[in-house]
Protein backbone atom coordinates (compact mmCIF):
# COMPACT_ATOMS: atom_id res chain seq x y z
CA UNK A 1 0.00 0.00 0.00
CA UNK A 2 1.16 3.18 -1.13
CA UNK A 3 1.60 6.12 1.43
CA UNK A 4 -0.45 8.59 1.31
CA UNK A 5 1.23 12.24 -0.53
CA UNK A 6 1.49 15.06 2.22
CA UNK A 7 0.80 18.62 1.80
CA UNK A 8 2.10 21.72 4.17
CA UNK A 9 1.08 25.21 3.32
CA UNK A 10 1.60 28.39 4.73
CA UNK A 11 -1.65 29.86 5.52
CA UNK A 12 -1.04 32.88 8.20
CA UNK A 13 1.72 34.70 9.33
CA UNK A 14 1.57 36.74 12.89
CA UNK A 15 4.86 38.58 14.49
CA UNK A 16 6.75 41.54 14.23
CA UNK A 17 8.71 40.67 11.93
CA UNK A 18 9.31 38.83 8.16
CA UNK A 19 10.67 34.93 8.00
CA UNK A 20 13.81 34.75 8.15
CA UNK A 21 13.83 31.75 5.43
CA UNK A 22 11.56 34.01 3.05
CA UNK A 23 8.45 32.15 3.64
CA UNK A 24 4.84 33.98 2.80
CA UNK A 25 1.64 32.68 3.63
CA UNK A 26 0.42 30.97 0.26
CA UNK A 27 3.98 28.59 0.08
CA UNK A 28 3.10 25.70 -0.38
CA UNK A 29 5.25 22.15 -0.19
CA UNK A 30 5.11 18.52 -1.28
CA UNK A 31 6.86 16.78 1.56
CA UNK A 32 8.39 14.18 -0.59
CA UNK A 33 10.02 16.16 -3.47
CA UNK A 34 10.15 19.72 -1.67
CA UNK A 35 10.61 19.39 2.18
CA UNK A 36 14.14 20.62 1.53
CA UNK A 37 12.83 23.75 0.63
CA UNK A 38 10.71 24.34 4.13
CA UNK A 39 12.53 25.91 7.25
CA UNK A 40 14.63 23.35 9.24
CA UNK A 41 12.84 24.84 12.71
CA UNK A 42 9.44 24.42 11.03
CA UNK A 43 10.44 20.74 9.49
CA UNK A 44 11.46 20.18 12.92
CA UNK A 45 7.51 20.59 14.71
CA UNK A 46 5.71 19.29 11.66
CA UNK A 47 7.20 16.15 11.60
CA UNK A 48 5.52 14.60 14.27
CA UNK A 49 1.86 15.44 13.12
CA UNK A 50 3.07 14.31 9.20
CA UNK A 51 4.21 11.01 10.98
CA UNK A 52 0.50 10.63 12.71
CA UNK A 53 -1.23 11.40 9.12
CA UNK A 54 0.91 9.59 6.76
CA UNK A 55 0.05 6.31 8.92
CA UNK A 56 -3.59 6.65 9.48
CA UNK A 57 -3.95 8.51 12.39
CA UNK A 58 -5.72 11.53 13.40
CA UNK A 59 -5.04 14.48 15.41
CA UNK A 60 -7.85 15.53 18.07
CA UNK A 61 -9.79 18.73 17.41
CA UNK A 62 -8.54 18.75 13.70
CA UNK A 63 -10.52 18.21 10.52
CA UNK A 64 -10.06 14.49 9.30
CA UNK A 65 -6.85 14.64 7.57
CA UNK A 66 -5.43 17.82 8.67
CA UNK A 67 -2.60 18.86 11.08
CA UNK A 68 -1.52 22.83 12.13
CA UNK A 69 1.51 23.74 13.66
CA UNK A 70 3.31 26.95 14.19
CA UNK A 71 7.23 27.39 13.77
CA UNK A 72 9.39 28.32 16.48
CA UNK A 73 11.11 31.25 15.68
CA UNK A 74 9.62 33.69 18.54
CA UNK A 75 9.92 37.06 16.03
CA UNK A 76 7.48 35.40 13.06
CA UNK A 77 4.81 33.00 14.11
CA UNK A 78 4.37 31.08 11.35
CA UNK A 79 0.91 29.04 11.33
CA UNK A 80 0.85 26.22 8.74
CA UNK A 81 -1.47 23.40 7.82
CA UNK A 82 -0.67 19.85 6.69
CA UNK A 83 -2.85 18.20 4.47
CA UNK A 84 -2.56 13.80 3.75
CA UNK A 85 -3.84 14.09 0.15
CA UNK A 86 -5.57 11.47 -1.06
CA UNK A 87 -5.31 10.61 -5.29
Amino acid sequence: MARPKIRITLVERRGPRGCHRGHRPGDSFDFDTERGNLCPMAMHVAFPYIDILRYGGEIPGEAPGTARFCCPDVDTLNIFKIERVSE
